[in-house]
């Protein structure tokens, strides 16, 4: 018989800021998780949306089924109702808002990156701090039962001592010469480009799985320098342009890096939004002493094993995602039934509301994405320089080995 959790029959009201793609994929999430998740018996509420733009803050409120919808993201934090909120407007609103929800006294569970920057970032992880709010960042690519598994392989010592790592985010939105520039390629609104967008996530993914990165040497590229320029809030950075007006690019199209971990690995990581092939392809090859890992987001349900050295069984076993990864077994009866994108932000869903009410607290959190920064803007700063940047450590991150109860 399972026990009754301390948050059983509770109702959480929600507060949407940004109505976009992951606006709606935010409050998908909301709502499928008393289903995925009954035990907890946590029932999300969508209590009240905001977005400048009037058709999205009609389909909150007409589709996606919030009580209230308007443009302004304040009545959102002052609405008594409001008991958490989603942050998932543009880059260059992540830092007032993020620090205005914490003000508010709300949790939040925001996109990445936090802030344009190591310095913004750091700034909304201190008003967190000193609101004491719970807080979850929207590095969904984590929660993948196969990462997961491949966390805890490391963690127990089944691949011995790890000595290097290969990650990349190879995803193809910018491919095309007369995609949009929309505000993902603007400096003052986004911040980096691929750098920031998609290393951040590789980032997050290798730091969580292998350990904490201590030192970087980077360089960048912008691949397109310009782009015909899409108006805020009328499509998405996937949208193509024919004969549009040319503006400059002004932030980069791949980055790489070579780092180095707390410990003995090393590793290179690779960031691109113009390749040609890869669409979502986020992935990891992790090498140790005793065995390695592969792992890719386009075959998400797959983990590819190696753990002898010699003997009959040397080279790579795919393992299927099963009950025995992650939170898998919430989401499909056996092996070979798929997981998709969507189910991992179910999963972030779960973590931040289950933090929120005391539950269990094994979400992703401010600290991490104010190490993620830290990273992303030694990075940047290698970039420019030519020379090996240190990494500042942060307290509180998730990274490594280091599980919560």
């Amino acid at each position: 018989m399972t026990t009754t959790p301390s948050g059983a029959g509770r109702e959480i009201g929600v507060g949407l800021i940004s109505v976009g793609w992951m606006g709606k994929l935010h409050s998908r999430a909301y709502q499928a998780l008393p289903s995925v998740y009954p035990e907890l018996g946590l029932r999300p509420r969508l209590v009240h949306a905001a977005d400048t733009a009037g058709d999205r803050a009609a389909y909150a409120r007409d589709v996606l089924g919030y009580e209230k919808a308007g443009p302004d993201y304040r009545a959102v934090l002052d609405d008594p109702d409001v008991e958490v909120v989603s942050i998932c407007a543009p880059n260059v609103l992540h830092h007032e808002i993020g620090i205005a929800a914490a003000k508010a006294g709300k949790p939040f569970w925001i996109e990445k990156p936090v802030g344009r920057g190591a310095e913004e970032t750091a700034e909304v992880a201190a008003a967190a701090r000193a609101a004491g709010v719970v807080t979850s960042i929207g590095y969904n690519y984590r929660h993948a039962p196969a990462v997961e598994r491949a966390r805890e392989l490391i963690a127990e010592g089944r691949l011995g001592r790890v000595t290097n790592v290969r990650a990349i985010f190879f995803s193809g939105y910018a491919s095309e010469p007369k995609g949009a520039l929309s505000w993902r390629f603007k400096r003052d609104l986004a911040g980096h480009g691929a750098l920031g967008d998609l290393m951040s996530h590789v980032v997050d993914l290798v730091s969580y799985v292998v350990a904490p990165i201590s030192e970087v040497s980077a360089l960048t590229s912008t691949v397109y320098t310009e782009r015909p320029i899409l108006p805020m809030g009328s499509g998405t950075h996937f949208a193509v342009i024919e004969d549009g007006e040319m503006a400059q690019v002004e932030n980069d199209d791949y980055a790489a890096a070579l780092v180095r971990f707390h410990g003995d690995a090393v590793g290179t990581l690779e960031a691109s939004r113009t390749i040609v092939g890869p669409q979502c392809g986020i992935g990891f090859e992790i090498y140790g002493t005793d065995g390695s890992l592969t792992w890719n987001f386009e075959r998400m349900n797959e983990l590819r094993v190696a753990l002898d050295r010699s003997g009959p069984n040397q080279g790579y076993t795919t393992v299927l995602g099963n009950g025995h990864m992650g939170d898998y077994a919430s989401f499909q009866p056996g092996p070979g039934n798929s997981m998709g994108y969507d189910d991992l932000k179910v999963i972030e869903a779960k973590k931040f509301l289950a933090a929120v009410v005391g539950i269990e607290h094994h979400n992703s959190t401010i600290d991490d994405a104010h190490a993620v920064a830290e990273v992303i803007s030694a990075a940047a700063a290698s970039a420019g320089s030519g020379t090996w940047e240190p990494v500042p450590d942060v307290a509180g991150a998730t990274f490594g080995h280091q599980v919560r109860s």
